[in-house]
C-alpha cells in the first residue's frame, strides 16, 4: 500500500512570496509569517499528502546562528509543530505528523559533523517535538554517525524512526553513496542495528534515487523504502551543496515526476513524496494515481 508524503515546504514558501532568504531558509517564516507555513501544510494535505513534516528543518545553528539557536530553538520548533497541527485540524483528514530531525550541521555537509555537539543541538528539538508528533523523520542525512547518535537520544516512546539519506548527486555512477562517501551496505548495517522502520532517499535527483532503491532492495529486501526527490538540476562531482534559490528542473512537471515515482514503486518503494521544488500539484498527481 502506497503512502503519500508531502512536498518541499521551503521552496513552496519561497514560491508563495513568504519571507525567505539565506541563511535562515524556511525558518524565517516561523518568525515572520507562520500562517503561510500552515497554509502550505494544508495545501499539501488537500492535494493528498497523508504525512506532513514539521517545518523546523532550518532551526539549526547552520541556518539561524548559534546565538539565536540557543535563545529560540524551543520556541521556533513549537511554532513549527503548531502550524502542522493546525493544518491537520483544519483539513479534517487523518494525516500523520512527522517530527523533523534535520541535519544538525548543514545540508549535505558530513564534513562539518561534530560528535561532541550532537546532544546539545538535537535534544531541544527532540524534547519540544516528543509528545506532539506521530513519528520521527531524520531528513537529508549524510552521516551514519549522526543518524545513530540522534536515534540514541530519542525518548523510548515506541514511535517509529524513519531515516532519509541524501546521496551524491552524480548521474551514471557505479554505486549510490551518501554525501559522506559511505555506501548503502554500511547504511543498512546502521539501519538494522538501530531498528529504523523505514529508509528513504531525498534531496537528490530522481534518477539517483531510483538506483539507490534498486540497490537497497537487494541489500535489505525486508526494509520499507521511501523516496522524495528534489527538482534541482544535476550536480557535478565537485558540488557540496545546492540549497540556494537556484532554478528548478523544467522537465520535472507533475506528470514527469509521476513517471519517476512509478519507477520507484516498481523498484520497491512504498513511501513517496517530494523535496525541494516539488509542489502541491506534484503531490496531487501522485495521489490521483496511487490512490485511485
Amino acid at each position: 500500500m502506497m503512502k503519500i508524503l508531502d512536498g518541499g515546504v521551503g521552496r513552496e514558501l519561497a514560491r508563495r512570496g513568504a519571507p525567505f532568504r539565506q541563511p535562515e531558509w524556511s525558518a524565517l517564516a516561523l518568525w515572520e509569517a507562520p500562517e503561510i507555513v500552515k497554509d502550505v501544510h494544508l495545501d499539501f494535505i488537500q492535494s493528498g499528502a497523508e504525512v506532513i513534516t514539521t517545518n523546523n528543518y532550518a532551526v539549526v545553528p547552520f541556518h539561524i546562528g548559534q546565538e539565536r539557536f540557543d535563545a529560540e530553538v524551543r520556541q521556533l520548533v513549537q511554532v513549527a509543530v503548531d502550524q502542522a497541527k493546525q493544518a491537520v485540524q483544519e483539513s479534517g483528514r487523518n494525516v500523520q505528523i512527522a517530527g523533523c530531525l534535520p541535519p544538525l550541521f548543514g545540508s549535505y555537509r558530513a564534513d562539518l559533523f561534530q560528535e561532541d555537539h550532537v546532544r546539545e543541538l538535537a535534544l531541544p528539538i527532540i524534547e519540544t517535538l516528543a509528545d506532539q508528533v506521530d513519528f520521527w523523520l531524520a531528513e537529508t542525512q549524510s552521516s551514519l554517525k549522526e543518524v545513530e547518535m540522534v536515534h540514541n537520544l530519542l525518548p523510548k516512546d515506541g514511535k517509529a524512526y524513519w531515516v532519509s539519506f541524501t546521496l551524491q548527486d552524480v548521474l551514471q555512477q557505479d554505486r549510490a553513496s551518501l554525501r559522506s562517501g559511505e555506501n548503502l551496505a554500511q547504511a543498512v548495517e546502521v539501519i538494522r542495528r538501530i531498528g529504523a522502520e523505514a529508509v528513504l532517499f531525498n534531496c537528490c535527483q530522481p534518477e539517483v534515487i531510483l538506483q539507490a532503491i534498486q540497490e537497497i532492495k537487494q541489500l535489505a529486501p525486508e526494509l520499507t523504502i521511501g523516496a522524495y526527490a528534489n527538482a534541482f538540476p544535476p550536480q557535478d562531482e565537485s558540488a557540496t551543496a545546492n540549497d540556494g534559490l537556484d532554478e528548478v528542473r523544467q522537465d520535472l512537471d507533475p506528470m514527469a515526476y509521476l513517471s519517476f515515482a512509478k519507477q520507484w514503486q516498481d523498484a520497491g518503494a512504498s513511501l513517496i513524496g517530494g523535496c525541494c521544488g516539488i509542489t502541491p500539484a506534484h503531490i496531487a498527481e501522485l495521489s490521483a494515481f496511487f490512490k485511485e
